[in-house]
């Protein structure tokens, strides 16, 4: 019996017209597009993670300092208390790679936000207090001061939160930096006088200024600036521009090895 070959089907054409060849590039654009998006977004990832460890952070400063953190609820909280260092490479320069330290010194001491007005308390703060109080870093607590609160409240409110110190603890800290409208500068030294001096009497220990020096140059009076530290911040100086100083904080941008990110960092004399 004969076998009929089938005939072969013959293909229909498809006629690529204006229209579709726009849709075919426009969808090539799209693939492309978001494979150099994914591509980025991987490659910020890793610019990311290599500023954190391998490339180096700020200079600091040549001196025999202690070194300090302060800390808010800005930053992470996996802080590995026990094994903070300044580590810094042959140009004096932070880094969290073992491999390029030349030099490595344990963190002596740690400044945390404890509170702000007359209401605010940093949500990390009791955890941190805690956590530090069993360990061989010296603590300090500051409050932020606003000047349109009442002062004594404000300070009433640190001392409540903050409780009794340690004699290993640093002395309490007012925070000031900001001044809102209307207030004067008279005022504000007057207000600050009365927090420092509610805090100095409930604690019997001489409290310390924490400010900027454009805060120090063209808003302190005398008066304060005489009677209790300064703890000068001052990012722009090879060594700050006032005379009398008990710590300084240098970077906001500081590796720290032990602290996730980048942190403020200070040296004490």
């Amino acid at each position: 019996m004969a076998v009929k070959k089938r005939r072969k089907k013959a293909r229909k054409k498809v006629r690529v017209t204006p229209k579709i060849s726009l849709i075919i590039i426009a969808g090539c654009i799209l693939v492309a597009g978001a494979a150099i998006l994914f591509n980025n977004r991987d490659m910020r990832k890793a610019d990311a993670t290599a500023s954190d460890s391998s490339l180096p952070g700020p200079e600091v400063p040549a001196g025999n300092f202690d070194f300090g953190i302060d800390i808010s609820h800005h930053n992470k909280d996996d802080i590995k208390w026990d094994e903070l260092k300044v580590m810094t490479d042959k140009k004096g320069r932070t880094t969290k790679s073992i491999k390029n330290a030349k030099e490595i010194t344990p963190v002596s001491f740690v400044i945390m936000k404890a509170t702000e007005g007359l209401t605010f308390q940093d949500s990390k703060f009791d955890k941190w207090w805690e956590e530090t109080d069993e360990s061989d870093l010296r603590r300090g607590a500051y409050h932020f001061f606003r000047t349109s609160k009442d002062p004594v409240g404000q300070a009433e409110h640190y001392i409540k939160i903050v409780g009794r110190l340690k004699k290993t603890d640093l002395p309490p800290i007012l925070d000031l930096e900001t001044i809102h409208r209307g207030c004067s500068k008279a005022t504000l030294n007057k207000n600050a006088a009365l927090w420092l001096e509610t805090v100095r009497k409930y604690y019997d220990r001489k409290p310390v200024i924490y400010t900027s020096r454009s805060f120090v140059e063209n808003i302190l009076e005398d008066s304060l600036k005489d009677k209790y530290h300064i703890w000068i911040s001052d990012y722009f100086h090879p060594e700050p521009t006032i005379r009398k100083w008990y710590i300084w904080q240098f970077t906001d941008n500081a590796l720290v090895y032990g602290v996730p990110g980048k942190v403020d960092l200070n040296v004490m004399r």
